[in-house]
């Protein structure tokens, strides 16, 4: 009986003991890069303490206060595509990849503004304020400038996003866009290209023409002054001298005897 009655009573008191470790204590590591968030359930100071802990293991009372751990290092999230609209309404791709960090300091307002953790923070009010951002500087820009100016696009973009994560304490790293034009879009730019090729090539052709057109014409009148000199240079006696260099000193031997040149002491 004695022993029944041991049995019985430790059997109560290991119950007891979990009952008062599971609601009464209890002990968490934060792990290293985190901040741990302590949130009162009863109380006059109910809500998220104003005090942060850090790294390490925290004991605490299950029952009546909550530990949340918020990551504090880099965190990279990559979205699914969605639409926007340049001022024309033409319609682009934006499947964009985001890497931010949270502000430490900040991390208590945060969760105490938001009651949420961070991963759906990044599918509710961060993605919001990301496909806001692409959605209102996009329809800034045509759609050809959006195109041609894509860098000056992606910067406003970024300085958007900075300006409205950081006043919720979301540090911006990282942007990249991915931005994809519309096919029919592409297509047109495609052809004006092509047209605008063509162009600059019958346009070099037609210069290539004119260059080659003007190149003969500079020939000719350099032949014909040319000719015209040797036409006025052609005296008399250098005639005679053209004569008698190319005459092999051989007369006719049957006939009369040519004259050969003109007697010029009698002009």
């Amino acid at each position: 009986m004695k022993k029944i009655r041991l049995v019985l009573t430790i059997f109560i008191s290991l119950v007891l003991i979990g009952i008062f470790v599971r609601y009464f204590v209890a002990i968490e590591r934060i792990d290293a890069g985190c901040v741990g968030i302590k949130v009162n359930l009863v109380g006059n100071n109910r809500g998220v303490d104003e005090i942060t802990e850090v790294t390490g293991w925290v004991l605490y009372m299950p029952l009546f206060t909550q530990i949340h751990e918020f990551p504090i290092f880099t965190q990279v999230k990559d979205y699914e595509s969605f639409h926007i609209n340049a001022k024309d309404g033409s319609e682009f791709s934006v499947d964009p990849t985001f890497s931010y960090y949270v502000d430490r300091n900040k991390v208590p307002v945060m969760f105490s503004q938001y009651r949420r953790s961070l991963k759906e923070l990044e599918n509710t009010y961060i993605r919001n304020v990301i496909m806001d951002s692409y959605r209102i500087v996009a329809n800034q820009f045509p759609s050809d400038s959006l195109i041609s100016n894509r860098q000056q696009f992606e910067t406003k973009v970024q300085n958007m996003l900075q300006d409205e994560l950081s006043k919720e304490g979301f540090i911006f790293q990282q942007l990249t866009s991915n931005l994809t034009a519309p096919q029919s879009l592409k297509d047109a730019i495609d052809a004006k290209n092509r047209t605008t090729q063509e162009a600059y090539q019958a346009e070099n052709k037609l210069k290539q023409a004119e260059a080659e057109a003007k190149a003969k014409i500079i020939a000719a009148e350099a032949e014909k002054k040319a000719n015209d000199l040797k036409a006025s240079a052609l005296t008399p006696l250098i005639i005679q001298q053209m004569y008698i260099e190319k005459w092999d000193g051989k007369l006719p031997q049957y006939g009369e005897v040519p004259r050969l040149f003109k007697d010029i002491s009698k002009n």
